[in-house]
């Protein structure tokens, strides 16, 4: 009886939801199996860590923990909009990325309007659209594992509010190019809000036809980044938008007032001016991959090219993933089979220090008995 009360409280649309299931912590690993090292490839972070220069920062600010934190978080505000050729009233900042496209899925959205993206992308969206009841078009991705723009511009109908570009693309490390992005600014209604989610733009920003989105002026588009990536702030969460005056103003009405954490903003503005770290976190990235391509190679395993941190293991069944992350897991390497994704054949694999790869690749040859 009770147990049917409680369900009655909840809405259909939040009951049916799946959750957001994340990888597994580096504790709960030790805790089952404790292997004798742990490397956690699993969830795109920067197994670098951050900037040296974010601890002091992070020191100094605690002298102020007892204020609340800035609810436009000014300094950093003005850096990113410096570095980005932008107003600061251009930007938005907010408790990672994934708060902001929970942010505009609850601002713009009215009955009935739907939203459009890849069937194979952020897990993320699916989920804070599903917290609103939005109906989301999925679009199968292309047979290179790609956003499918032609089919997206054809899917959209007079009650489309929303289009959702992952660029680079999570998890498959593809991306839309510039000819593509292009042509598809050009079909796109003005109405229709295009969410460009860049939270890999920096290790995709040197590629020569990966179009950066800012250096498009449209009214009707978002770009979301993030310091969870390549500068290493995962556990700070720390996003931001930037977009029209008018498209952040109306932002700020939903926005939680005060994310993010005082903390968190004083990390990210001593991250945010560390080039040199910067730029060490993108030559590992890109050797590493560079490394796990030939790896894949002389093995035999079938992959894709990512311009993003991470690199797509395809595997022949569901079953297979399966058994290959567990054998994998229980040697200490923490690896992200991307079944909530769309894609349960597949296995994500975060580009980590050397070390980290080393043990990659021994487990890989134990689990797979290679000689």
């Amino acid at each position: 009886m009770i147990e049917n009360t409680l369900q009655s409280l909840v809405p259909k649309n939040i009951e049916q939801l799946n959750r957001y299931v994340a990888g597994k912590t580096i504790a709960e690993v030790v805790e089952t199996y404790n292997p004798r090292y742990i490397a956690k490839l699993a969830s795109n972070e920067n197994r670098l860590g951050c900037s040296p220069k974010v601890k002091a920062a992070i020191n100094e600010a605690f002298k102020n923990i007892q204020d609340y934190p800035d609810p436009v978080a000014r300094k950093l505000r003005a850096a990113i909009a410096e570095k980005n050729n932008v107003k600061d009233e251009n930007v938005i900042l907010t408790a990672g990325s994934e708060s902001l496209l929970s942010m505009l899925c609850r601002t713009f959205f009215l009955n009935k309007q739907n939203a459009i993206t890849a069937n194979v992308t952020f897990v993320g969206f699916f989920v804070q659209a599903g917290v609103r009841g939005i109906h989301l078009k999925k679009i199968p991705v292309t047979s290179d594992y790609r956003f499918d723009v032609k089919a997206i511009v054809n899917a959209i109908d007079e009650h489309t509010k929303m289009i959702y570009i992952a660029n680079p693309n999570n998890p498959t490390g593809t991306y839309i190019n510039k000819q593509e992005y292009e042509w598809l600014l050009k079909q796109v209604p003005d109405h229709v809000l295009i969410i460009a989610d860049e939270a890999y733009y920096e290790f995709a920003k040197d590629v020569e036809d990966y179009p950066k989105a800012l250096d498009y002026d449209h009214d009707n588009v978002i770009v979301l980044r993030t310091f969870s990536k390549a500068y290493g702030l995962a556990g700070l969460r720390v996003g931001y938008g930037i977009a029209r005056e008018e498209i952040i103003n109306n932002l700020l009405k939903t926005k939680l007032t005060f994310e993010p954490t005082t903390l968190a903003q004083t990390a990210a503005l001593a991250a945010y001016e560390d080039e040199d770290f910067l730029k060490k976190s993108i030559e590992v990235i890109n050797s590493g991959k560079e490394r796990l391509y030939s790896f894949f190679e002389e093995h035999g395993v079938q992959y894709l090219k990512s311009i993003s941190n991470s690199v797509m293991m395809i595997l022949q069944t569901e079953q297979e993933a399966v058994d290959f992350t567990q054998a994998m897991l229980e040697k200490g390497v923490i690896l992200r089979r991307i079944n909530a994704f769309g894609l349960p054949n597949c296995v994500r694999i975060t580009i980590g220090i050397e070390k980290e790869m080393d043990h990659f690749e021994k487990s890989f040859k134990e689990v797979m008995a290679i000689k």
